[in-house]
């Protein structure tokens, strides 16, 4: 049994709650006392309607508990609203908890979404510097790191460079590498490694194989892409609507997540255009919850965009552990482009999906401005089943038809639906 001294998180009991529609962000000590009256007034007539407490609240998280030991890897997974995020926010003080306590011992790195920690107007050199201060390193210990950090980051020729311009990709390389390099003892990271290009988020994974294997570093992983929490966790927590649902050795895990059927589903918003619902329908335009050998299969999609003329769209299958099979891409294929139009758009993406094996598959969906990466990345918004062709659960039957070393699955441009667009 672990003494307590290996024990580097402990989580008691902990809850968050936030009030729906007030606004958190308080630029003065006047507008702070001023949101505090507007609150009390609200919630005093809330009361006074309802009789109690108003239904404006919204419990993130609820009462989790749990402990990690150090050189630990744990996953955290569920579907988006699950409150994986604020739970990382909490752990790294960027959120106070509602109630419950937690306890952390050793030093703290945070990746939880692009840029964080770093300056806008200051140079990827500067904010190196300034990310070892904030962690408490000396100067000289980051400066011993600096090259190793520079390196694994491969952004050289921008190092001298204001970070606000920066591509999100950019921004990903150097914020990880400043994280992996300065050696803490516990490293938080979100899905923020999913901005990054596939080569990156392959060499990432390494590293932070290597530091929890030959450095003992504790590591928290949030993920959608099933297949790297496996790879490199051991145990895993399932959180549902805020609760700790299961606690266990990653494939058990796993296997009832996959197994219940949870979707990540849509949330979240891009800057420019953002996926707002999303299923897979027939050529009828019903509602399809399979695949059964069709040639064509209808991704049908509400986006919502701002005009932006680069704005476009992609979807990548996936099998359940985030392996991907096939890239659909009309704006990198053809040209085509969302809409220049603000508002709401529904269209109907033609897929023409490739023979598989039979089993559960997920269809990731982001906006894209074109040529600078995903603008709201949306993991598995579909989850659907495949019925094998051969009639019984054949080991493989994907033909593979390449062209620019991707799975072509592109049929055709999106279609609009009738009457949707606003």
């Amino acid at each position: 049994m672990a003494s307590s001294s290996d024990i580097v998180i402990r989580v008691n009991s902990l809850a968050k709650r936030y009030t729906l529609g007030r606004e958190a962000r308080h630029d003065t000590l006047r507008d702070a006392l001023a949101q505090g009256a507007r609150g009390l007034w609200r919630a005093l007539q809330s009361r006074r309607a309802a009789g109690g407490p108003g239904d404006n609240e919204f419990w993130a998280l609820r009462d989790v508990t749990f402990e990690v030991r150090r050189g630990e890897v744990v996953g955290i997974i569920g579907r988006n609203g699950a409150g994986k995020s604020t739970l990382l926010k909490v752990l790294s003080r960027i959120t106070e908890p509602t109630r419950g306590s937690v306890a952390l011992r050793g030093r703290v790195a945070s990746l939880l979404e692009v840029g964080t920690g770093f300056h806008p107007e200051l140079t990827g050199r500067e904010n190196i510097y300034l990310n070892g201060a904030v962690m408490g390193m000396p100067r000289a210990e980051i400066r011993r790191k600096f090259d190793e950090i520079v390196a694994f980051s491969e952004i050289e020729r921008f190092l001298d460079t204001p970070v606000k311009r920066y591509s999100s990709g950019m921004y990903v390389r150097l914020a990880f590498s400043v994280a992996a390099h300065l050696e803490p003892d516990l490293l938080i990271i979100d899905e923020v490694l999913a901005v990054g290009d596939l080569a990156f988020q392959r060499k990432c994974l390494a590293k932070m194989e290597e530091v929890t294997r030959t450095r003992g570093r504790t590591i928290l992983f949030v993920s959608h892409q099933l297949g790297s929490i496996r790879h490199l966790t051991q145990r895993c927590l399932l959180l549902s609507q805020g609760r700790l649902e299961l606690d266990g050795a990653t494939a058990s895990v796993l296997d009832r997540y996959v197994r219940a059927g949870e979707g990540p589903g849509v949330a979240g918003q891009g800057r420019y255009a953002s996926i707002r619902e999303a299923r897979l329908v027939n050529e009828a335009g019903l509602a399809c919850p399979g695949h059964q050998g069709e040639a064509v299969l209808w991704l049908e999609l509400v986006v919502e965009t701002t005009g932006h003329t680069e704005s476009s769209l992609e979807c990548t299958l996936t099998d359940l552990e985030g392996t991907r099979l096939g890239l659909y891409s009309p704006g990198h294929f053809t040209g085509w482009r969302l809409p220049a139009s603000p508002g709401l758009h529904r269209f109907r993406l033609p897929l023409a999906v490739p023979r598989l094996a039979s089993g559960q598959y997920g269809i990731d969906v982001c906006t894209t401005n074109h040529g600078k990466g995903p603008d709201h990345y949306v993991s598995q918004a579909v989850v659907f089943e495949s019925a094998s062709l051969a009639g019984f659960p054949a080991q493989w039957e994907l033909r593979k038809d390449y062209a620019a070393g991707y799975f072509i699955l592109d049929a055709g441009n999106p279609r609009p639906v009738e009457g949707s667009s606003s």
